[in-house]
């Protein structure tokens, strides 16, 4: 029976994938880096390879796709392609780092390869920070959805009331504290690799509700609305942030010169999957979609509840998922006190509360993926293996076709990172302001 593979120190897969035990064992026992020789023979078929790489890709992005599309108008859809296609090519190029030096087992590796001790750290902190931040946007959309389900749930304090969103979030974070403290993590990630039927049932549910719960799909949309092109980028961006998978994908694989078609399985069945629940929740609901379209399903239909409770389930199983690289990673770097249960569930515990202040103090799910997407999957998935591919095979020294397309994807990257993050940011501040803060503030009239 396959099982999970552990998560690796020095890793940032938080996607369950179902490999073989072969490569399983390599984990746990590393072989001796060799130059110019396979290290290590994958066990994984292709089916099974394109069932996890289909996982990875498919995230709570989707829930977001059509608010994307509403802030962006129907022309974000060839946005859309675009940033689909560069992603493809990008982890073609992951590919080709590896193939040019099979020592390289992870995405720090590649790192590592390219730019040394700094690079390693950079990629790593670069996918900690993501996943740090995909989990907090995990408890937002717990909250946000269970309160939309129970309206009326608050919790008094003393003098101080506790609203619904923010019982909800502290709720969900104490039933999913335990998970944490797990270090077997192959129940969980059983339910959690149920990520590609979740996005098949969730896109079934919206089209049901659309099509014979009474809501339509009468919406026309706008063409473009060129103010809201850098918000439906980022989170179009976010979508394909499964990059520091695609090496444990390539290496467990059994034959490796079919990683290309596994990914071209994997990117047009993804695109297909979002541009299809894009354009249905932009008929549905129009501009007045929100940024998880289960805000604004009917919550007394059947097809609605399926699609809520579908989307509440996986975030929960996740969740530890997300969070081991970064607790991993903690340990690591204070080795001296790592073998003291004690203080492992103290790190555990701690970064459990810090996301629970940050989803409390943040309760913004769609500006917050779209910084996270802007910023950290942009340069994860988008401009960093472009840069440590130049650097790897040295083609950086020459002038062709290649190395302009490169260098094209790398400058629309670095736009997208700079202009996607200032607005994901100013968002930020502004609806900050306006939740705890009355009267206008002349500065953010201005400048957002």
């Amino acid at each position: 029976m396959d099982q999970q593979q552990p998560e690796n120190p020095h890793s940032s897969i938080s996607i369950p994938l179902l490999i073989g035990e072969d490569h399983l064992n390599y984990h746990h026992h590393p072989p001796p880096k060799l130059e110019g020789h396979d290290v290590v023979e994958g066990s994984t078929s292709f089916y099974r390879t394109c069932f996890n790489g289909l996982n990875a890709l498919s995230g709570v992005g989707i829930l977001s796709v059509p608010y994307a599309l509403s802030t962006g108008g129907w022309f974000s859809l060839i946005l859309l392609l675009v940033i689909a296609s560069c992603a493809f090519y990008t982890g073609l190029l992951i590919q080709r780092c590896m193939d040019m030096d099979s020592s390289i087992r992870s995405y720090p590796d590649i790192g590592e390869r390219a730019f040394g001790t700094k690079g390693r750290t950079l990629v790593s902190v670069l996918m900690n920070t993501e996943l740090y931040m995909v989990a907090t946007g995990f408890l937002i959309l717990e909250g946000d959805n269970l309160y939309n389900l129970f309206p009326g749930v608050s919790f008094q304090i003393g003098d101080y009331t506790v609203g619904g969103r923010e019982s909800f979030v502290v709720i969900v974070s104490l039933i999913i504290l335990p998970t944490v403290w797990l270090n077997n993590m192959s129940i969980l990630s059983i339910i959690s690799a149920g990520g590609v039927l979740a996005s098949v049932a969730l896109l079934c549910s919206i089209f049901w509700t659309g099509a014979f719960d009474g809501i339509g799909f009468h919406e026309k949309g706008t063409f473009v609305n060129w103010r809201g092109i850098p918000t439906a980028v980022s989170l179009y961006s976010f979508c394909y942030c499964a990059h520091p998978v695609f090496p444990t994908l390539y290496t467990s694989m059994r034959n490796r010169k079919q990683f290309s078609k596994v990914m071209i399985v994997c990117f047009v069945l993804c695109t297909v999957t979002y541009a299809l629940m894009a354009v249905l929740g932009y008929l549905m609901f129009g501009s007045n979609v929100m940024s998880q379209i289960t805000l604004n399903l009917p919550v007394n239909k059947i097809s609605s509840k399926v699609a809520i409770y579908t989307t509440l389930v996986n975030p929960i199983a996740k969740y530890a998922l997300m969070v081991t690289p970064i607790v991993n990673a903690i340990e690591n770097r204070l080795l001296s006190n790592c073998h003291k249960r004690s203080f492992s569930l103290c790190i555990r515990s701690s970064l459990v509360v810090s996301t629970v202040i940050v989803a409390l103090v943040v309760p913004f799910f769609g500006y917050l993926m779209s910084l996270v997407g802007a910023f950290l999957s942009v340069s994860a998935s988008i401009v960093l293996p472009c840069v440590c591919f130049l650097k790897i095979s040295g083609i950086y020294r020459r002038f062709g076709f290649e190395q302009l397309i490169i260098a094209g994807i790398v400058l629309a990257g670095t736009i997208i990172m700079i202009i996607g993050t200032y607005t994901s940011v100013m968002e930020i501040v502004r609806h900050f302001y306006f939740l705890n803060f009355s009267g206008p503030n002349p500065w953010l009239a201005k400048h957002v």
